[in-house]
């Protein structure tokens, strides 16, 4: 998934058995404050954010800083206890992890009794059903596709607001939810940790505006959602700890600022004074700050710094940029150096030469462009001039953030090099990902940034390079760089169907290959997420699958 500067997390599971090493991703964070000790009640929790969610409706989010937001509000049918060394899967609203059966089409869970909204009325199997479904209606876009793909009848169900329901998702009682699958997937209930499979009651769904009216069954609950200015979210009474095995009703409220540049956020949390003792960050430290902050040891206790199973990235449109030579030269231009100067240098993690990052079940060291980070410009020459030496214009698009702009120019520096002149197209960093996902709204150039849902490759490349889902999904496309190479939609299907997990990884490998033949995007950095809060927030876990400081366990200290 993307984003943070990061974007959504991704998708596109495969049909099969996947044991993956959890711990491989689930290193690294760090926090003298991890829960230990007795939480304080009471008190706020102040929340700096340069720009607002893109959504926070749960069939619709798909960034990491919404779905950790929405832990606080929403509970899912499964979900991460991050408490321990590594992420450890439990149910969440669902009693267990669920239950397969005839080969893994079919997922069986049964809901906690008890589980309650924030006006006191039960969540119920049928709540999670319609949940799902609304997720099919063109109104509720651009969340991840699994359940589209996956469920018998979704390829053309279009949800639920014309009275139709999904035959497929069956509730035999109020506590009991089964879905069938068109193909067998073994880590389903890895998908239903993810916001989609989370329940929303019909009465008081509100469409396309649920986003600042979500209904809430988890420890909090939306008091009031001014867009682009705050988020203020007050105690669910209704919320019993007894029924939720992740999460704490510690602080009285949480009170998410938006709208403050980045720099300002750091060094306001980096003071200590007033509020920002009580305040976190959920968008990574700018990258002008980054180098200094990380080598503070005053700021050690309340410094986290999180792996990313996840990828930074230039996508080359394909179908814009048509010669092999002109994608293959950019590839060879790009300095690296200067490019990951913008996000802060090496604190913000080591230069890539692949899409997927290691730690991902299938990645594989390659590298088929420069060995320099800082590129081969006679190479790149020796490309453009193979091209027939042509100067051509290309837009790029980057959140409107110092960080991204100064990437951005590093990238129009590196370019002008071999002649290709960029102009660079700023995007609201609240509406990113939402403008560069609409196939109406097509660049040359599109910076990336994306999180495995899971730690597995069928959470990156079917999502990001399948070209066949761009018709599908024109209002939520992933594939920046258009990429629609048979060669590769062939190793997705292959890969979907293999049980055997080294056999699988290998096609993933494979596949990761061949999209770099294309040269379809510019791998940049494997990424590390540093954040900061104030010195009296306790209780902050790294949550190392969404990358994103978890404020499940959060307490004010008194």
């Amino acid at each position: 998934m993307t984003r943070r500067t990061r974007r959504s997390r991704t998708v596109a599971l495969a049909a099969t058995a996947v044991v993956i090493a959890l711990g491989a991703t689930a290193c690294g964070g760090s926090s003298s404050d991890s829960g230990s000790g007795t939480p304080g009640k009471g008190g706020t929790l102040t929340v700096l954010n340069k720009a607002d969610f893109d959504h926070l409706d749960p069939q619709r989010v798909y960034t990491t800083e919404g779905q950790s937001m929405d832990q606080e509000i929403l509970r899912t049918l499964t979900g991460w206890d991050e408490s321990g060394s590594k992420p450890k899967l439990v149910g969440d609203l669902a009693t267990d992890t669920g239950t397969s059966s005839k080969g893994a089409t079919v997922w069986t869970f049964h809901l906690r009794h008890g589980v309650k909204y924030q006006d006191g009325s039960e969540v119920t199997a049928q709540d999670v059903k319609y949940g799902v479904e609304r997720g099919f209606s063109s109104d509720i876009n651009g969340g991840p596709p699994y359940a589209a793909q996956w469920l018998v009848g979704g390829s053309d169900y279009k949800g639920p607001y014309q009275g139709k329901q999904l035959g497929s998702i069956r509730t035999p009682d109020k506590y009991t939810i089964v879905f069938h699958l068109t193909q067998p997937v073994a880590d389903f209930n890895e998908t239903t940790t993810m916001t989609g499979w989370s329940a929303v009651p019909k009465a008081h769904d509100t469409g396309s505006t649920y986003d600042t009216k979500v209904w809430s069954d988890g420890p909090y609950m939306i008091k009031s959602y001014t867009k682009n200015k705050e988020l203020v979210l007050t105690r669910n009474k209704y919320w019993s700890q007894a029924t939720d095995p992740i999460r704490q009703q510690n602080v009285d409220g949480i009170d998410v600022k938006f709208g403050q540049d980045e720099s300002a956020i750091d060094q306001q949390i980096k003071a200590d004074a007033g509020t920002a003792q009580t305040s976190i960050q959920q968008w990574p430290i700018a990258g002008s700050d980054l180098a200094q902050l990380a080598g503070d040891p005053s700021l050690k206790s309340r410094y986290y710094k999180i792996p990313a199973p996840g990828i930074n990235y230039l996508a080359i449109n394909t179908t814009r940029v048509k010669d092999i030579h002109v994608r293959e030269a950019i590839e060879y231009a790009i300095d690296k150096t200067t490019v990951r100067g913008a996000f802060g240098g090496s604190a913000y993690g080591d230069y890539a030469t692949t899409m997927l990052s290691p730690g991902i079940g299938g990645y594989r060291k390659f590298n088929l462009y420069s060995a320099n980070p800082a590129g081969n410009l006679a190479k790149a020459k020796e490309l453009m001039k193979q091209a027939g030496n042509p100067k051509p214009t290309m837009s790029i698009a980057v959140e409107n953030t110092p960080t991204e702009e100064h990437f951005a120019d590093a990238v129009k520096t590196s370019l002008e090099h071999i002649g290709i002149h960029v102009n660079i197209s700023p995007i609201d960093a609240s509406n990113y990902f939402s403008t560069i996902n609409n196939t109406k709204n097509q660049y040359d150039l599109t910076w990336g940034d994306w999180i495995a849902d899971w730690p597995n490759a069928s959470t990156v490349l079917p999502t990001l390079f399948d070209g066949r889902l761009i018709k599908k999904n024109p209002q939520s496309n992933q594939d920046l760089s258009y990429l629609n190479d048979p060669k590769v939609n062939a190793l997705i299907d292959k890969a979907a169907k293999m049980t055997d997990v080294a056999r699988r990884n290998a096609t993933y490998g494979q596949m990761d290959e061949q999209i770099l033949k294309d040269a379809a995007v510019v791998p940049l950095m494997y990424m590390n997420f540093s954040d900061m809060s104030g010195s009296k927030v306790g209780g902050v876990i790294s949550d190392t699958n969404l990358a994103e400081p978890s404020l499940v366990h959060v307490y004010i200290k008194h």
